[in-house]
């Protein structure tokens, strides 16, 4: 994958898409402060807190998770990642997370990122890509996914909690990959 990678959105937008630097440690942090706390309520770690993203920036390893940010006026407005193992039963299976500004949803920013995570774990030999979902949450992720040819794996029933307690079901969802694009 080629980097940095300019992109066209709806409506004329552009931003560039690239590998996560060390030196982003400030804006990355920005970034996540104009997420909507609701979003970020439903994330594995609390980016509020400084030491979650200081550690995933001293933790910048392309064999392990492999992070990609979207700029546009030198403002980060996109990121995504795709953890991999190393070793194990699993490690045939990549996860991938993708969180966009709201400003930026909807204008096709969200697709380019996973675009390059899937093309990414193609070249790393992966043959399947999970995401979990939060029904009722994240309905236009879902469809997303659909639209790149997820599909419902599991659905844990009434596995997490929104921020005023009320349960929510966890869509667990794959994508089998091939080898290249022309094998699809």
């Amino acid at each position: 994958m080629r980097y940095p990678k300019e992109v066209v959105l709806k409506e004329g937008r552009e931003a560039v898409i690239r590998p996560l630097q060390k030196d982003d440690e400030a804006s990355l942090r920005r970034f996540y402060a104009g997420i909507p706390e609701g979003d970020r309520w439903f994330m594995r770690h609390d980016v509020m807190d400084p030491g979650v993203i200081a550690k995933w920036m001293d933790e910048i390893d392309k064999d392990k998770v492999f992070s990609i940010i979207a700029l546009s006026e030198e403002r980060i407005v996109g990121h995504a990642t795709l953890h991999m193992r190393k070793f194990g039963s699993t490690r045939h299976i990549g996860r991938f997370r993708l969180m966009v500004l709201p400003e930026f949803r909807y204008i096709r920013l969200g697709t380019w990122l996973l675009l390059d995570l899937i093309q990414l774990a193609m070249d790393k030999g992966l043959s399947e890509v999970r995401s979990d979902f939060v029904v009722g949450i994240e309905e236009a992720a879902i469809e997303a996914a659909h639209k790149f040819d997820f599909f419902e794996k599991a659905v844990l029933k009434d596995y997490v909690k929104d921020q005023q307690g009320n349960h929510h079901d966890l869509l667990i969802m794959i994508k089998r990959l091939h080898k290249r694009w022309g094998d699809y």
